[in-house]
């Protein structure tokens, strides 16, 4: 968090939050009221000051004052860092040192589970991933052998594969798309409670 960020919040605590402004897309663009942040200093001093509170819900901290950001997905956007071995950054510039889990939803699209949370894979980067998933015993994985992933009467029948990262092999699962909320506890759509202010 910008230290100047840090001292509004002290000297004006009690500011009203925003709902419905900001939102986060799926390759981890900003938008205000569904109008792109194309100022790169904007979206830069957005991802510096980007946190979540304890319900999971996702916001940017605008000085003293909250804004809660809305989610097309997750939290995270993660893009493949350069290097000979594979590696990931958040849209908001953090570089991920531990890959735990991937997983692929029924759309196609993959997610990444490491220290700094979950985040759906940015559409660019999707095949230079897939060419890192592997067999259990570090052979790669056909193409064809990721049709079972989308089955989900053949999904246990899916060869157990992995994702080899610099970090080192992360296992590959599915998910249903509308259950990442609840399994990874976050909020894509922040409200209002009852009776709280709000600007």
């Amino acid at each position: 968090m910008d230290e100047i960020v840090a001292r509004a919040i002290a000297k004006w605590p009690n500011v009203p939050a925003v709902y419905g402004w900001l939102s986060l897309d799926r390759r981890g663009n900003w938008a205000i009221k569904g109008e792109r942040i194309r100022n790169r200093l904007v979206a830069e001093f957005i991802a510096r000051n980007y946190g979540h509170d304890a319900q999971g819900r996702w916001f940017f901290q605008n000085g003293p004052q909250r804004v809660f950001v809305q989610l097309a997905y997750t939290p995270l956007v993660y893009r493949t860092r350069p290097g000979d071995a594979l590696a990931f950054v958040t849209h908001t510039g953090q570089a991920a040192e531990e890959v735990r889990h991937v997983w692929l939803d029924e759309q196609g699209a993959l997610l990444i589970e490491t220290e700094l949370g979950i985040g759906v894979l940015h559409d660019q980067d999707l095949s230079e991933v897939l060419a890192h998933l592997t067999l259990r015993d570090g052979t790669p994985l056909p193409e064809s052998a990721l049709e079972p992933y989308f089955d989900e009467d053949a999904v246990l029948a899916a060869p157990p594969a992995q994702l080899q990262t610099r970090s080192g092999s992360a296992p590959l699962s599915t998910i249903r798309a509308d259950a990442v909320p609840q399994r990874f506890r976050f909020d894509p759509d922040p409200r209002p409670a009852p009776g709280e202010p709000e600007c």
